[in-house]
């Protein structure tokens, strides 16, 4: 089997996500010199390999006589006992050996990782987490999820659960939170229901009967609406909750935020004081950032999968 020439440092980062599949092949800076985006194969696993190796075909044109590394950021995880992918919202995957089969097909080694790992890979190789030991990422999306970092390496865990953040309940719920919304899981009050911008967008109108989304919610906060501000009060209480369980079990040296809400500016002012309220005792330096690399940073930590 070809093995990629580590001497050239080329490395080749895929996204696989529900409705596209975006690619990059970064130099050995980790400069982006080659991009591609197709939409993805839906309900179609032989038909996202294929696509899947005809990306990766497209970008080392770009790479000269080197042969590329190749990792792909999942929306779900492999099972390091089995191979086969699980939890995956592309269900189309699930129960099936991805990394095998690209693996087979392309005739050199992949590396795959849930893409929450990889936009946490990425931010602590060369973003806004770039030299600390431990980091968690957390995208704050549709839904949420989130991503361990040891040293530069994600930590998968044998059952590839590792950072499944979105899906343990809401700590410490009030009398009005319990038992919480269905979750696609099968439980209920999962944080996903909570801290997204499809919580918050239930919540609002739970509340007020508005149809706003999460954005609208956020502009109607910054210009003074009462009801849009108390709905994102909600959501930092909840966030600050489920952010102080990490520190009490982790420590993390950092917390990235990914994903829209990310985009918030007055999560950075108020969730490092609400999250002291909750934590095992006054943890005053809890850092919590902003990605450097943005919506990027999920193709580059694929790409950064292979050291």
């Amino acid at each position: 089997m070809q093995q990629p020439s580590s001497s050239a440092h080329k490395r080749i980062g895929i996204d696989l996500g529900g409705t596209k599949i975006e690619g990059v092949l970064l130099d050995a800076d980790g400069s982006v010199t080659n991009r591609q985006r197709i939409a993805t194969p839906k309900h179609d696993y032989d038909g996202t390999v294929r696509a899947l190796v005809g990306i990766v075909h497209h970008l080392e044109r770009d790479a000269g006589s080197t042969t590329p590394s190749v990792g792909i950021g999942i929306p779900g995880s492999i099972v390091a006992s089995t191979g086969l992918v699980k939890n995956a919202n592309s269900v189309w995957l699930n129960g099936r050996p991805l990394e095998r089969d690209l693996t087979q097909t392309l005739g050199r080694p992949v590396r795959c990782a849930n893409d929450a790992n990889c936009f946490a890979v990425s931010e602590a190789t060369d973003g806004a987490a770039a030299g600390a030991d431990v980091v968690f990422g957390v995208i704050v999306g549709t839904g949420c999820g989130g991503g361990v970092v040891f040293h530069g390496r994600p930590h998968n865990g044998p059952h590839g659960l590792a950072g499944e953040w979105g899906h343990n309940p809401l700590p410490w719920p009030t009398v009005d939170e319990a038992p919480g919304p269905p979750c696609y899981c099968g439980k209920n009050g999962c944080l996903e229901t909570w801290i997204s911008g499809t919580g918050l967008m239930r919540d609002f109108f739970q509340q007020t009967e508005r149809p706003l989304d999460g954005p609208a919610i956020v502009a109607a906060s910054e210009a003074g609406d009462e009801q849009a501000v108390a709905a994102m009060d909600r959501l930092e209480n909840r966030m600050a909750r489920a952010l102080a369980t990490i520190v009490n079990v982790l420590d993390p040296d950092i917390i990235v935020l990914g994903g829209g809400l990310s985009k918030v500016p007055r999560l950075y002012r108020n969730l490092p004081l609400l999250i002291q309220s909750y934590t095992f005792g006054p943890a005053p330096d809890v850092r919590i950032v902003q990605p450097l690399h943005g919506d990027a940073s999920g193709v580059r930590g694929a790409a950064w999968l292979w050291e």
